[in-house]
């Protein structure tokens, strides 16, 4: 039986490595985001959280999943993080262990919202009553 190998497909597992790099990434990311004072406007005074860093497999892209305290929309600061992605990738440089400093791409955090729903949806009177009082 051939197993799934690492290279590329999209419905393989992270190596321990992407992993690994990834958490060092959003560890540093955090630190960068708290520290600095940006220039933008749009960032000036706004409280990012770095959720998750999902690496490529080759280690040159990551996709930095990222919210805002306090449960606000971070769509209209995503125009204004990917201004100062080149700044904050030259700042991961000096902290990452790595020959290439990958590039940095800002998505949105849905985890979240994503829960909530699930949550709303178990918490529906039809949902609720097809799990029974054992299940809730």
């Amino acid at each position: 039986m051939k197993r799934a190998s690492n290279g590329g497909g999209h419905n393989a597992a992270p190596s321990q490595r992407q992993l690994r790099v990834g958490e060092e990434i959003r560890h540093a990311l955090a630190e960068i985001l708290i520290r600095t004072e940006f220039r933008d406007p749009d960032l000036a005074h706004a409280h990012i959280t770095v959720a998750e860093v999902r690496m490529s497999p080759d280690l040159k892209h990551a996709a930095v999943f990222a919210s805002v305290l306090g449960n606000q929309d971070i769509r209209p600061l995503l125009p204004a993080l990917r201004r100062v992605a080149p700044f904050l990738r030259a700042q991961l440089a000096p902290r990452l262990k790595l020959r290439v400093v990958p590039d940095i791409k800002f998505l949105a955090d849905e985890a979240l919202d994503e829960a909530s729903k699930i949550n709303a949806l178990l918490h529906m009177p039809a949902v609720a009553r097809d799990l029974g009082p054992e299940d809730t």
